[in-house]
């Protein structure tokens, strides 16, 4: 039987399988958060920048009102937006008033990165010419003192990052006080990851998969090995892949809106340790050959330290 969480290294729980609400549209987040939690679920995945937070949370206060589930039976995690690196605890109070909720389960940084808190626009702020508004002497490390300090607010049950490379990791871990709990990161074969993955193994930081199906139009689906392990197995070539997060001991994040897909993504499988073979095999392939595909890279302008720009 697959694992059905994990255990973190601040002794909390996480599920294995959670709800991404990333490019969710409006008038849709609601029913999913809600429709998954009353069916099984237990992880909702959210974030300041997403916009729909408070969608997110009628979405929860409908599930709660049900019965089927209680808040301290959901995980809930989101992210605190990057122009708010320098002022943390206001962005996840504004998360909370969003999602209705009195604390958050996971609370991460969602990029290393500072744009202008005093720019034009309160998520995305502009140069005259159109590119992002960033401060380039801020250093990362600078925001994660802030986010020690929300542990003794109660407002946190724990603290950890997104989207950061081995390169930003290493860092971050030369001067924490408090290792982060998570790294949620983009995942899947055609981007496995590895060093990134073994950084965190190694140091007790549990790895979230984001985009796990490789993005709009699943291009994974039509992967040779996907399709033959799917076949083989009488399952989609969904289920594969989110399976082979939970087979590598990573949480992953599947994002639907449509009740059959969510109830669907929630069937993971125990995969063989020969169809994981066959999935590093792949992986092992696109890296020598220099086709690993990485598909969420904000524009920024900005190296984040990823071995792979494309």
């Amino acid at each position: 039987m697959a694992a059905t969480s994990f255990k973190l290294n601040n002794g909390k729980e996480m599920p294995a399988l959670g709800l991404g609400t990333w490019q969710s549209k409006p008038g849709e987040v609601q029913t999913a958060v809600s429709y998954a939690l009353q069916n099984g679920y237990k992880l909702v995945d959210c974030a300041y920048c997403y916009g729909n937070e408070a969608e997110v949370g009628q979405g929860l206060k409908e599930a709660f009102a049900s019965g089927a589930v209680k808040r301290e039976d959901i995980f809930i995690m989101t992210k605190v937006w990057a122009t708010y690196n320098t002022r943390v605890e206001e962005c996840l109070d504004k998360s909370l008033k969003a999602l209705g909720v009195d604390y958050v389960d996971m609370y991460l940084i969602h990029w290393p990165v500072l744009m202008n808190p005093n720019g034009n626009d309160d998520k995305f702020p502009t140069l005259p010419d159109g590119s992002r508004d960033i401060l380039r002497d801020w250093n990362h490390t600078e925001a994660w003192p802030q986010m020690e300090a929300l542990l003794d607010t109660g407002k946190v049950r724990g603290i950890g990052v997104s989207n950061y490379s081995k390169k930003y990791l290493e860092q971050l871990l030369a001067g924490c006080k408090v290792v982060p709990a998570v790294n949620q990161i983009e995942n899947h074969p055609s981007l496995p990851q590895q060093e990134i993955v073994d950084l965190c193994n190694a140091r007790g930081i549990h790895v979230v998969a984001y985009s796990p199906l490789g993005s709009t139009g699943s291009p994974l689906f039509t992967a040779e090995p996907i399709v033959q392990i799917a076949e083989k197995r009488g399952v989609s070539p969904a289920t594969v892949l989110l399976s082979y997060h939970v087979a590598r001991g990573t949480t992953v994040l599947a994002k639907s809106v449509t009740p059959d897909r969510i109830k669907a993504n929630a069937e993971i499988i125990k995969l063989e340790d020969e169809d994981m073979k066959q999935l590093r095999a792949y992986s092992d392939d696109l890296t020598a050959k220099g086709e690993l595909k990485r598909y969420v890279y904000p524009p920024f302008g900005v190296d984040f330290g990823f071995p792979d720009k494309s």
